[in-house]
Order: C-alpha cells, then structure tokens, then sequence
C-alpha cells in the first residue's frame, strides 16, 4: 500500500503526458484487440456490459490525493463490481530493477496480499490492481473479493487480466502494477507514467484463483469469466 500524490513537479506531469502521447493506439480503431484472439472477449464487449452504474459504495472516490472533488462511483453487477477511473502506477512490493526507492520514490517492500511463498508480490511481473483498503466508502470484502481475486482491466482497446494484489488509501482508486500498466501500453513508471483517464476496472466476485502469483491461471480464468459476463457461456 502507499499513499498517492499527484505528479511531484510539472516536469514529471509533462512528461506523463508526453509519455502518454508518444504511446500507440492498442488497435486499429476496430474494437479488437491486436493481440487478441479470435475467441477472447473485446473491450467493446465488456464495456456495453458496464455502460450504467448502479453504485453500491456508499460515496464517491478521488483518483489523487491532491484532488478535491470526489467522482468515481464503485458499480455492481450480479457476478462483478467496476470502476471507471485513472491509472497510477503500484511498484510496491519485491525490488527489482524496475521498482525501488530509487525508481518510485513512494516504494513499500510490501503488498497487503503475499504469495504463495509469503512472500511480497512482484509488481514489475505481475499484472494486478490496487483496490481502495476497507473503509466508509466502500469495503471491497463484503463485495466477494479479496487477494487473488480475479480482475480484467481496459484501456483503449485492450483487455488484459490480472488479480486483486494489493490495498491503497481509503479514499483513492484508481492503481494498477506496473506489470499490468506494460500491458496495456500503458507508460509504466511509477513516477511519471500511468493513464489520465480511460481505464476501467471490473472485479469478478468470488473469483479468487490460488497461487495468487500465477499469471496462467488468471488469463484462464479471467477469460472464461469475462465470457459468462458478456453472455457467451
């Protein structure tokens, strides 16, 4: 868990920014995922399946520390919980070249949820969200989800699969890894990159795959989920 801030100058917001540009469309325009295959699920899929919200956290959340306004609702469905919000950049966990205090100067060694081995995960490795910890607005667990629990996340036109890995401030959504920011073409630095706006979230409940590390496992079971969602099973 950490606690995050808006950008810490104005150089690092243009360069967020300019980094952002420089990225690629992730498809043609077409709806379809370049890398995806025939049977995977679009993003367009998933998100006809969440164009309206019926909110069941109890207020709103920021998508920074340094924003005042409160604007994102968490949404639910029968089988899954979304949000709609920004990307920040999660690094917290095992070190590595790509996550350290040198890189991301908010680093924890440590993540709420452990692998298999009790050990913290690794965010440069593995794609996962960063959910708001348990408080007034809105308690993830009493939503069937918790460390593990499998997550399909957004961006333009891709849709990338990944769990539930870590807890952030109580009043913040809006986080990915790094790992999962790579992904989706998403600029990946935890001081500078992450995404504005645009990415959406959508939690599967009662969907906890074990070891909580195994990046097959989530595809796999993020994929059939995302099936059931959209109808297709």
């Amino acid at each position: 868990m950490r606690t995050r801030m808006l950008a810490l100058t104005s150089a690092a917001c243009g360069a967020a920014l300019l980094g952002a540009a420089a990225l690629p469309a992730a498809a043609s325009g077409s709806g379809q995922d370049a890398d995806a295959g025939p049977d995977e699920v679009t993003a367009a899929e998933l998100l006809a399946e969440v164009r309206a919200c019926s909110r069941i956290s109890k207020g709103r959340y920021r998508t920074d520390s340094g924003r005042a306004k409160a604007t994102v609702p968490v949404c639910g469905t029968r089988n899954a919980v979304f949000w709609k919000a920004d990307m920040d950049i999660d690094c917290d966990g095992r070190k590595t070249r790509a996550c350290n205090r040198k890189t991301d100067p908010y680093f924890l060694p440590e993540t709420a949820f452990q692998s298999s081995r009790g050990e913290p995960l690794d965010s440069a490795v593995l794609p996962h969200v960063v959910v708001p910890g348990p408080g007034k607005v809105w308690d993830y667990r009493k939503s069937g989800l918790t460390g593990g629990s499998v997550v399909a996340v957004l961006y333009r036109d891709r849709v990338r699969y990944g769990v539930i890995g870590d807890t952030g401030p109580t009043g913040i959504i809006g986080e990915a890894s790094y790992a999962m920011a790579k992904s989706l073409g998403i600029d990946p630095d935890p001081s500078t990159g992450g995404a504005e706006s645009g990415v959406t979230y959508i939690a599967f409940k009662d969907s906890r795959i074990s070891p909580i590390e195994s990046r097959a496992r989530a595809q796999s079971r993020g994929a059939a989920l995302a099936r059931e969602f959209v109808g297709r099973s």
